[in-house]
């Protein structure tokens, strides 16, 4: 899709595509400014390792942006789902269920990419081109976004859903992320702090 439209859909009052479909977009713009500063640094193996990988993880997460908002669209189908009946109304819930579950999916997914972003993006803030820090600052800032934005994602999608175990696996994720994330975000706002002055 088209910049252009995908924001006229974003600004629609229809729900999809919305803050996860966002999400998703924010990573893949910030893989894409990984790949552009590690492609204007050094041919070392490490550099072209990064911009491999983020060109890797950029079309991942341009994939994601649709399967966002998929997953809701399939959240709102099973509330569609007729309650008449006894057994259907059993049928409905176990399908609502099951989409809130899936709609963590992709959430998941740009999450963990955009660790691996944050990590490039400290990576090359430190050993980068230094007349593209700040091209890796925002590619740094963007995949922090996108990651909060995954965090949310799950959030309300968790909320919901009444398997224990199964929350109980997505928290311990999120505790995990939200960890590595503030000790990645640290150290790159230190670094640009004392490189910039800002």
């Amino acid at each position: 899709m088209e910049i252009k439209r995908f924001l006229e859909k974003l600004s629609s009052a229809a729900p999809t595509p919305g803050g996860g479909s966002a999400s998703a977009l924010a990573g893949a713009l910030s893989a894409s400014l990984v790949a552009m500063v590690a492609g204007l640094s050094s041919k070392q193996k490490r550099m072209v390792d990064i911009r491999k990988k983020s060109l890797a993880i950029q079309k991942r997460l341009f994939q994601a942006i649709a399967e966002d908002a998929k997953s809701f669209d399939d959240v709102m189908k099973a509330f569609r789902l007729p309650k008449n009946t006894e057994k259907e109304r059993l049928v409905r819930t176990k399908a609502i269920q099951k989409a809130y579950k899936k709609a963590t999916v992709t959430p998941q997914l740009v999450c963990q990419q955009s660790i691996k972003l944050l990590e490039y993006s400290n990576f090359l803030i430190l050993k980068g081109n230094p007349n593209a820090i700040s091209d890796a600052g925002v590619a740094a800032f963007l995949a922090n976004t996108a990651l909060k934005g995954g965090l949310l994602n799950i959030g309300i999608n968790l909320g919901p859903v009444r398997d224990k175990s199964f929350r109980k696996k997505m928290n311990a994720l999120v505790g995990k992320l939200e960890k590595r994330r503030n000790q990645l975000m640290g150290r790159i706002q230190k670094t640009l702090r004392r490189a910039l002055t800002i």
